[in-house]
């Protein structure tokens, strides 16, 4: 039997389906460490994903959940430590930042749709631009995600005609265009209504078990019990406790997890 150590934890046991199936490690960050002036965000962060685990990151706000999300495509630079995504080791090298943001895709909180272009020109924008791709082909990309997103009548709209959670559909639709190997996600769901929350979260639970690498930056605690194959508990930007979902629910080790999840799941 394979048996994996977890980085974070020091923890080791049989290696869980989604590790074996495919021996990798997706992102992995090491030592990471992150200031904003005076303010210390990101403290000694150890956090190794492997390809197909959906890992979802909750704490309180202010804890950097954020911030770490962001370091992985480099969108925030830090001043300690490493973090390799795909194999490729994130310096200041602006052509490895592009190779890898090639790779990964990102979802926010706003849903920043050009409100310009169509949502068949906000998805086809990239592919072609940036991979280079024929412009019927890109369409029929974009056409095949829409479709996978349940949107494909809305092709022809502009972002101010859709709803708050079509507009996100939409950028995971576009998002998924690039054909990334890791998507992340940062809180998709904390601008939309609550009766729009659903739609999104099970296009979501539709790519996790298409066996897409995800980390998702969420207080959507039923996403977590049902997706996740690790939840990462954040703190005054320290990992404070990893665990697979049903222990991270039932039994948390420490006591600010406990207090975090007493209040949220009330």
């Amino acid at each position: 039997m394979t048996i994996m150590t977890d980085s974070v934890s020091g923890t080791s046991g049989p290696a869980r389906d989604i590790r074996t199936t495919n021996n990798a490690v997706a992102i992995d960050m090491v030592g990471v460490n992150k200031w904003f002036g005076a303010f210390h965000v990101l403290r000694d962060i150890d956090l190794r994903v492997m390809r197909g685990e959906r890992i979802v990151i909750c704490g309180p706000s202010g804890s950097g959940k954020s911030t770490l999300l962001r370091c992985i495509n480099r969108l925030e630079s830090w001043q300690r430590g490493r973090v390799t995504v795909d194999g490729v080791e994130l310096t200041e090298d602006l052509k490895l930042i592009d190779a890898v943001r090639s790779e990964v895709g990102m979802v926010f909180q706003q849903f920043n749709l050009f409100p310009h272009l169509t949502v068949l020109e906000n998805c086809t924008l990239a592919p072609i631009w940036v991979r280079g791709m024929p412009r019927k082909e890109a369409e029929a990309v974009a056409h095949h995600y829409l479709e996978r997103v349940r949107i494909p009548e809305q092709a022809a709209k502009y972002p101010a005609q859709l709803s708050g959670g079509q507009q996100q559909r939409v950028a995971i639709a576009r998002a998924l265009c690039m054909q990334p190997k890791i998507m992340l996600f940062d809180e998709p769901t904390s601008a939309l209504d609550p009766e729009m929350v659903k739609e999104v979260l099970d296009t979501m639970v539709g790519l996790a078990m298409d066996g897409m690498t995800m980390l998702v930056v969420s207080h959507e605690m039923g996403f977590a019990r049902q997706v996740a194959t690790r939840v990462v508990f954040m703190d005054v930007g320290q990992i404070v406790e990893v665990s697979e979902p049903e222990p991270f629910f039932s039994n948390p080790q420490h006591e600010r997890t406990k207090a975090f999840l007493s209040q949220i799941l009330r």
